[in-house]
């Protein structure tokens, strides 16, 4: 028999993780998969790791991870794959909102053969500015780690234990899921889900959190930025020339034509931004190699219950 990780990381989810948990056991009592549930608590500020406990010692496949402080949900999941040891690994939130129940849709296209299944929403019950997010990083890891347009990607997922383990091969402070994914397979498919409302609390996710995802993602497996900052730099040092001949060739023309102060600043000012700009992509990409090379950890465990 087939055996299931869910992996499943929690932040402030003390009301809704039991919910979560109770979903998961009636599921799983009509599939024929034995399973494991992986929790990792990602902000130990709170009694989420308490209830997390609770359920580890109330039944022997829960499996309970504190961390040592916040360390973001990509880092979250890869300390969660850490102990799995099923089969198949299945990522979902721990808000209710990916519903539970239709895991066997997910399970049902890894079974047909593909390496990757992402849950996919006709209708997301998220915030306006958590679709705008999705939108913006959906538009963004098209480009930049040539995600697939026909692709869609979301935290309720599943994966063959091959992939989860070349994935864990990446030692490195700044994972992003999406990308070890794409840089492993792409065998990968979507399954149409139901996506519910929040009952309790609100999103974790923070402009600055998402922002800080963003570059995480695609400074940490693409180029292509440091070439967008290269194709920007030729294109204003060609306006500039440009410019030059043609302010040359107008002061032939017309000797009396006073030379424009606001003109020069102008240009100053612009090319002066798009080079600092441009310095600190650069700055961004030579830290993270720094934070890297000093070994910084991608997540650290300060407690695990429910494994002996």
């Amino acid at each position: 028999m087939k055996k299931i990780s869910f992996v499943i990381p929690c932040y402030r989810s003390a009301m809704t993780i039991e919910g979560v948990i109770e979903e998961i056991r009636n599921t799983m009592q009509n599939l024929s998969y034995a399973y494991e549930v992986i929790l990792v608590n990602d902000f130990p500020m709170d009694a989420t790791f308490d209830v997390i406990k609770a359920l580890a010692e109330k039944y022997d496949n829960i499996v309970g991870v504190n961390l040592a402080k916040n360390f973001g949900q990509h880092a979250a999941l890869m300390a969660g794959f850490g102990y799995c040891t099923g089969d198949i690994v299945v990522c979902l939130d721990d808000d209710g909102q990916t519903p539970a129940d239709e895991v066997g849709k997910l399970l049902d296209k890894i079974e047909e053969g593909y390496d990757v299944v992402y849950a996919k929403y006709e209708h997301k019950q998220h915030s306006l500015f958590r679709n705008f997010g999705s939108k913006v990083n959906e538009l963004m890891a098209r480009f930049m780690i040539g995600k697939p347009k026909e692709l869609y990607v979301s935290s309720y997922f599943a994966a063959k234990s091959f992939i989860v383990k070349e994935m864990l091969r990446y030692q490195n402070p700044y994972p992003y899921v999406i990308g070890l994914v794409l840089r492993t397979t792409k065998n990968i498919t979507n399954v149409t889900v139901n996506h519910r409302e929040r009952e309790i609390g609100t999103s974790g996710y923070t402009f600055s959190k998402l922002l800080g995802l963003w570059l995480n993602g695609f400074t940490a497996f693409s180029i292509k930025p440091l070439r967008v900052a290269t194709a920007i730099g030729a294109f204003c040092a060609g306006a500039g020339f440009i410019y030059g001949v043609y302010t040359i060739i107008k002061k032939f023309i017309n000797p009396t034509v006073p030379m424009g102060w606001s003109s020069t600043m102008a240009a100053l000012v612009f090319i002066g931004g798009m080079l600092m700009l441009m310095l600190g992509l650069i700055g961004e990409y030579v830290g993270r190699i720094y934070i890297s090379i000093n070994n910084a950890p991608q997540y650290v465990v300060r407690e695990v219950v429910g494994r002996e």
